[in-house]
């Protein structure tokens, strides 16, 4: 997952883009990046580690001009390192191009080869590089050329685009990931999430429609819709159920709001519970947890406390750091859990690293019984449109039943989400329009970079095998 910012005619431009990339962080640790338009020339400035790691006042002070967009990363293709450090900035036929991408592309591997028996040389191992290589053979005007390679690609994108004159964005046709539009007068700006129009003080205007590009330029905006339509989308339930900030509005819900619903959804499927209090895990289960106290009328309490710190676990680039980072992260209060009862409420279960630190924690300071709800279904197929899970081997619930995962946890019971309760939740009451194929292995688009999925364990607690459109 990254998070991508864009800012169109305003003089503050880099700095607005790197306000915009710290509301984005939660979208990627690894490395962040910012380039700007001046004078017919793009500038940039590009670094591995946090915004604040990667930008100081003089960094900044460089970045001259009214135009900018800005990236902030960890990797799902392509190793954690500076060449895949976005933007990427390139020069082609249409002049300087910087391109930064959040989500995945499922047939680059296909393309990349193709592109290198034409002659094409890539300088980075990241997916992103493939779009840059395709425009670079198209002709005519750079919008074009965006068009007519996009028409080549399959997967998930949420596209920036700058060149010296215009900045050009573009989500694909599924609209897996977000991207949202925002204005303060004759200024635009592009995020992935509406925390970051927010905190720029930008008012947002409209998300930016599946299968639709705009071109920005001169403060005038154009929309294209170039694709032929589906009939169908496919966001990604996984954005509300974790990755996005709980003050955003993804997909035109508000994710706090999605989430309440979520946990009041596992409260009725868990209906008739007992236990002395509702814990949460720490950030992303809290508004769950409070919606399912509102169900089910046991009293909300704060457990566990979260170091504001330690970055999320689920994020890190190795298992080992995984791991460091979640014996850090969640405490819990001993003299509120001793002797109690406690039903904890998180919001899925991707390796089990964190959850498992965690209840043994609880354990420690003497819960009494653990009742676990998990706001999502089980996890059992891997993610090929932007998010880090890219084998089957890594997700516990692909490896293990529902009973050998509550005993690996340690917990008395363990319940998730219906499928048919997350997205009725996640979309208001209606169930279609989202990507669930990390709960279905049922895959929306083609996969030919990934035709021979690993073999999945069929479990209970597991959804059914059912393969992809391969």
């Amino acid at each position: 997952m990254c998070g991508i910012f864009a800012v169109e005619g305003h003089p503050e431009a880099a700095s607005l883009a790197n306000l915009g990339l710290f509301a984005l962080q939660h979208r990627g640790q690894e490395s962040a990046g910012i380039v700007t338009a001046y004078k017919g020339e793009l500038l940039a400035h590009i670094g591995m580690g946090l915004v604040s790691e990667v930008f100081d006042g003089k960094r900044l002070e460089n970045l001259i001009g009214r135009s900018a967009i800005g990236h902030v990363r960890y990797s799902t293709t392509g190793a954690s390192h500076l060449k895949n450090a976005q933007p990427l900035l390139f020069k082609t036929m249409h002049g300087p191009v910087a391109i930064a991408h959040n989500g995945n592309l499922t047939n680059a591997m296909e393309l990349r080869a193709k592109l290198e028996k034409r002659g094409a040389i890539f300088q980075s191992s990241t997916d992103s590089e493939v779009i840059v290589h395709l425009i670079a053979r198209a002709a005519g005007p750079i919008e074009d050329a965006v068009i007519e390679s996009l028409r080549q690609v399959e997967g998930a994108y949420s596209l920036l685009f700058i060149t010296p004159e215009k900045i050009i964005a573009a989500r694909d046709p599924y609209g897996f990931r977000p991207l949202v539009l925002g204005q303060i007068g004759k200024s635009y700006f592009l995020a992935s999430e509406t925390s970051a129009l927010n905190l720029v003080k930008a008012q947002v205007v409209r998300e930016i429609e599946p299968g639709e590009i705009v071109i920005i330029e001169g403060g005038k905006l154009k929309s294209l819709k170039p694709f032929k339509p589906l009939g169908k989308i496919a966001r990604c339930v996984f954005e509300q159920v974790y990755f996005a900030r709980p003050d955003s509005t993804v997909f035109s819900r508000s994710v706090q709001g999605v989430r309440r619903d979520l946990g009041r959804a596992l409260a009725r499927e868990m209906s008739g519970m007992s236990a002395d209090m509702v814990v949460p895990v720490p950030d992303s289960g809290v508004a769950a947890a409070l919606g399912f106290s509102d169900v089910s009328k046991i009293p909300f309490e704060m457990g566990l406390v979260r170091s504001h710190y330690v970055s999320r676990t689920f994020i890190k680039p190795t298992q080992e750091l995984r791991e460091l980072a979640a014996e850090l992260k969640l405490a819990p209060v001993p003299e509120t859990l001793k002797g109690k009862k406690i039903v904890l409420i998180d919001d899925s279960i991707v390796r089990g690293t964190t959850s498992q630190k965690v209840i043994k924690s609880l354990r420690a300071c003497g819960v009494r019984k653990i009742v676990f709800g998990i706001t999502s279904p089980p996890i059992v197929s891997p993610c090929y449109y932007g998010i880090d899970t890219p084998r089957a081997s890594e997700l516990i619930a692909n490896r293990k039943s529902l009973d050998e995962i509550r005993k690996f946890l340690d917990v008395d019971e363990l319940h998730y989400l219906s499928l048919e309760g997350m997205l009725a939740a996640a979309g208001g009451g209606e169930s279609e329009g989202y990507c669930a194929a990390c709960f279905t292995r049922v895959y929306p688009t083609p996969i030919p970079d990934y035709q021979t999925p690993e073999p999945a364990k069929a479990s209970s607690g597991s959804a059914p095998d059912r393969r992809s459109l391969l």
